[in-house]
């Protein structure tokens, strides 16, 4: 067996750097709640088979979060990279930026392109699926990671990616134009993604977990929204005028109104129930537990004077 040379060592532990990289996009789409194209093929599909959807919103979907990714690709590669000159002044990285273009779109045939994006798009679906079982943010991170970079480290093709890649090496002198792109590589990739994460994935976990004898009943478990919703954010929350009434989300789905007064911490007031204060939800987590209404309830002090203290 042949050992490899200088160079191939070069280009083999720069593939494993971008895609011990890489992931950081995916990371970040998925903990914000962005659109990727790619996993709302899977989301989609999931919805469309549970009839929870029809075919024309699920066009309208496909179609908005396809060209709004290939929008901001673009954009972020002439603003940025092109016009903003990131880079660009160095002959090595342009030089490689066309090489990558060209061993994307140009050496291999349209049908192994269209292959490769439905392992591409299996994997990144994979991974925002298994998100989405975790519940810490350090868990949804580790299972986002490993997939991803599986993917990147396989050369395999995703849509969204290549909506970078490939033009910014038509902008530096790749010996191809834009119609051939759209040809031999956004037609192939998009097609082949959307059957690795919509077949592979949405479908066969709809098949598997969606289905069955009678009426399935999808619910969304509030857990990893805990944060949001202690904090007072917009989720499961409806204060009246006077803020004495407020309707939150419970931990089982289902709305219940709340009748309490709101205290901070100096300021007065009692807290009643199972609230943080100035929040619309019920407590969950064990951060929103430790600053439970005790820890924040007026109380009459211990000295007899009758004055109001604060609990810490």
């Amino acid at each position: 067996m042949d050992a490899f040379t200088p160079q191939q060592t070069i280009e083999l532990v720069s593939r494993i750097a971008g895609a011990l990289m890489f992931p950081i996009g995916l990371v970040m789409i998925v903990l914000t709640g962005a659109d990727l194209y790619t996993s709302n093929v899977m989301f989609m599909t999931t919805a469309f088979l549970h009839r929870r959807i029809g075919i024309k919103d699920l066009a309208i979907s496909w179609f908005v979060s396809f060209f709004g990714n290939l929008a901001g690709m673009l954009s972020f590669m002439a603003i940025i990279i092109g016009y903003g000159g990131v880079l660009t002044d160095i002959e090595a990285y342009k030089q490689q930026t066309i090489n990558f273009a060209i061993m994307k779109a140009q050496t291999p045939a349209w049908h192994q392109i269209f292959l490769r994006a439905i392992g591409a798009n299996w994997l990144v679906c994979m991974a925002v699926f298994l998100s989405i079982s975790a519940r810490e943010i350090s868990s949804k991170i580790i299972a986002i990671w490993f997939p991803t970079a599986t993917f990147v480290a396989l050369a395999l093709d995703h849509v969204v990616a290549n909506m970078f890649f490939i033009p910014i090496g038509i902008w530096n002198g790749a010996p191809f134009g834009v119609g051939y792109y759209i040809w031999k590589s956004l037609i192939p990739t998009a097609l082949g993604n959307t059957v690795g994460g919509g077949l592979f994935v949405g479908a066969i976990y709809w098949y598997l977990y969606l289905t069955g004898e009678g009426d399935v009943e999808v619910s969304f478990e509030l857990g990893s929204l805990a944060t949001a919703m202690e904090a007072g954010g917009p989720m499961g929350r409806d204060r009246r005028a006077d803020g004495q009434v407020i309707e939150g989300v419970s931990g089982n789905g289902q709305h219940d109104v709340h009748e309490t007064k709101l205290a901070s911490p100096g300021r007065g007031g009692t807290v009643e129930g199972n609230h943080l204060p100035h929040s619309g939800g019920p407590l969950h987590s064990a951060v929103g537990q430790e600053l439970a209404a005790e820890k924040y309830a007026i109380r009459k002090g211990e000295d007899g004077s009758g004055s109001d203290k604060t609990a810490v």
